[in-house]
């Protein structure tokens, strides 16, 4: 049996849906989109030409739940299946967009550069617990205006897994688009099997940019899956009881999916989100909160009520460095988020407040997704009834550790992390030199990327991304890019 958690009964799932189709239908939703504003008109919705605000209708937003695929998969760059986000499958990624990065020598937050970004790429073909990789920090040597394309262009160059990923500017899109195109070389074959998920975010309370509702728009043109990121922030931004933020969670995110489906029906979407409870002690926003994972996992929920695959930013921490805090806040959340099913799990390797990656917590978050992974697949019989048998050969030999039943189950029970996690007693540890995690971390991280193999991408493919790259750096000013490795 599967070990599950539950937060919600079906009828408050029912009443919090019920009360944010009535937020979209009564107070409406504010969109600064031109385009997007005449499409919604065009089907129905009343507007407020005033106020940019758009009054949903309850046919619009059941039409759109009825359009959106109940789940889909992602592909590697080679085309293989990489990720299936459907029923409760669990799968983990990185957490994404931080501008800073923690130095492995120093210990202390900086910038990131191009070069810790082809370490973090390479390093996440060898994580193999996550199964996509994401756009997960922002180089700061190059033009801000390509920081986003960018990233893309590096994950795809150097790792083949699918990847996370999202857009600062309207602009951007295009070359993010092509990418993508130059590697399933057209537009059905991108759709067949999608490379990419794009993360979209309303702003809480109730409102879509320019920018991001265009995003919206442009995914479902290509059929490239979208995850609404509505983050509402409990006590702030949003009500300061956990039923209130899922109340206005459900409104951001269906208020999303309508445009979507409008759009492009049929097109692929995660129900995800970023919401957090803000401390009003020191003006935070703790991803580290259990009342935040309480929620991530509640409208995860909702969203699998609603018939779509789920997504959420949990299983990472607000501690500003590889301690017990992080260990504490990113395992707990992990745990949570996989005993709940949630579909695609973001947030190994991160810290702060979702503001610093730490290649050393990506090598530890591994194992603990690797860790939560076995504890879904839960606890089954193998071959142990009849058990006297067992039994009669444990007590004829005194020991059962080159049995059948063992060498052959061993495996399957138990989860072995890497060398990473110290298992050994204190004798031997201090013997092997009495090592720290972040120590141990740290010779993983220079023992995978010295084994690291280039992907196998097509050499003319992985040309024609540098060319489209470089192309779209001169646009900025930059006439050569960083010296890749």
């Amino acid at each position: 049996m599967r070990p599950t958690v539950k937060l919600l009964s079906d009828e408050l799932i029912e009443r919090i849906i019920s009360e944010g189709r009535d937020i979209l239908c009564k107070i409406g939703v504010e969109i600064h989109n031109d385009g997007i504003i005449s499409m919604l008109s065009d089907n129905g919705a009343r507007v407020d030409d005033k106020t940019n605000r758009v009054f949903f209708t309850s046919s619009l937003i059941d039409k759109a739940i009825t359009l959106a695929p109940p789940s889909f998969k992602l592909y590697d760059v080679l085309g293989n299946e990489a990720v299936d986000l459907s029923g409760s499958n669990v799968n983990f990624t990185p957490g994404s967009a931080a501008i800073n990065i923690l130095d492995s020598n120093t210990n202390k937050m900086r910038r990131p550069t191009t070069s810790d970004y082809i370490a973090y790429a390479k390093l996440m073909s060898k994580m193999n617990h996550l199964a996509s990789q994401s756009t997960a920090f922002i180089p700061s040597d190059v033009h801000e205006r390509i920081s986003d394309s960018y990233r893309l262009y590096l994950s795809l160059l150097y790792c083949e897994k699918p990847v996370v990923t999202g857009t600062f500017t309207i602009e951007a899109f295009e070359i993010m688009k092509n990418f993508q195109l130059t590697i399933r070389e057209s537009k059905e074959h991108l759709a067949t099997k999608p490379l990419t998920i794009f993360s979209c975010c309303p702003t809480s309370p109730f409102k879509w940019s320019d920018v991001t509702s265009q995003n919206l728009v442009d995914c479902a043109t290509y059929k490239i899956p979208v995850e609404y990121i509505s983050m509402p922030l409990s006590g702030f931004m949003s009500p300061v009881t956990l039923v209130g933020t899922l109340v206005q969670h459900t409104a951001e995110t269906l208020s999303g999916l309508v445009i979507s489906q409008l759009t492009n029906p049929g097109t692929p979407v995660l129900y995800g989100g970023s919401p957090a409870f803000f401390d009003y002690r020191f003006e935070t926003t703790p991803m580290g909160s259990i009342s935040t994972m309480m929620t991530d996992c509640a409208y995860n929920e909702i969203g699998k009520y609603l018939g779509l695959p789920t997504q959420a930013y949990t299983s990472l921490s607000d501690s500003k460095h590889l301690d017990a805090q992080a260990g504490l806040e990113t395992s707990m959340g992990a745990t949570l988020a996989a005993l709940a099913g949630i579909n695609n799990i973001s947030g190994p390797g991160m810290l702060d407040f979702e503001s610093c990656f730490s290649l050393e917590k990506l090598i530890v978050d591994n194992e603990i997704c690797g860790m939560t992974l076995r504890l879904i697949r839960g606890i089954e019989p193998k071959e142990d009834f009849p058990s006297l048998p067992i039994f009669d050969e444990l007590l004829k030999e005194k020991h059962l550790l080159i049995s059948d039943h063992t060498r052959k189950y061993l495996k399957q029970e138990e989860y072995f992390p890497g060398p990473v996690i110290n298992r050994a007693n204190h004798s031997r540890w201090e013997e092997e030199g009495c090592s720290t995690l972040h120590e141990r971390a740290g010779k993983e991280i220079d023992k995978l990327l010295k084994s690291y193999k280039p992907s196998r991408l097509p050499d003319e493919k992985k040309r024609e991304l540098t060319k489209l790259m470089e192309a779209e750096a001169k646009k900025f000013g930059m006439n050569t890019l960083p010296q890749l490795q």
